[in-house]
């Protein structure tokens, strides 16, 4: 993702990747895919230990709805998408659903699957 790219490219440039992300339907799929990706990791490495391991539901309670929203936004744009690109379903979309549910599976579709869709279309 552009995030990760912001050490050797201009403001500018930034922007208009930043551009390409919030104006397509890839770009925006990736986008929520990074943002599900990171409350998932949230939810399950920092919010659940810190409820059970110190008693504090505090943060489930708070990261639990964000991660429920971006979750259902990647299953709709997944099959958005997939319809879209007129994806096999057993041989992608399956793939791309399976991910939301695994820890680090949303990065890994976006760097194998997510990634070369938009290189192709941009």
């Amino acid at each position: 993702m552009a995030i990760f790219t912001f050490g050797q490219q201009t403001l500018y440039q930034n922007f208009l990747i930043m551009t390409i992300y919030l104006t397509t339907f890839i770009g925006r799929f990736r986008l929520i895919t990074f943002l599900e990706g990171i409350s998932l990791l949230i939810l399950v490495f920092i919010a659940v230990p810190i409820k059970y391991g110190l008693d504090n539901p505090l943060l489930v309670e708070i990261i639990g709805p964000i991660h429920g929203i971006l979750f259902v936004l990647f299953i709709f744009n997944a099959l958005r998408v997939g319809v879209e690109q007129q994806w096999r379903f057993w041989q992608t979309t399956w793939k791309v659903l399976l991910a939301s549910i695994i820890p680090f599976g949303t990065f890994y579709i976006d760097y194998t699957i997510l990634r070369k869709l938009q290189s192709i279309k941009n």
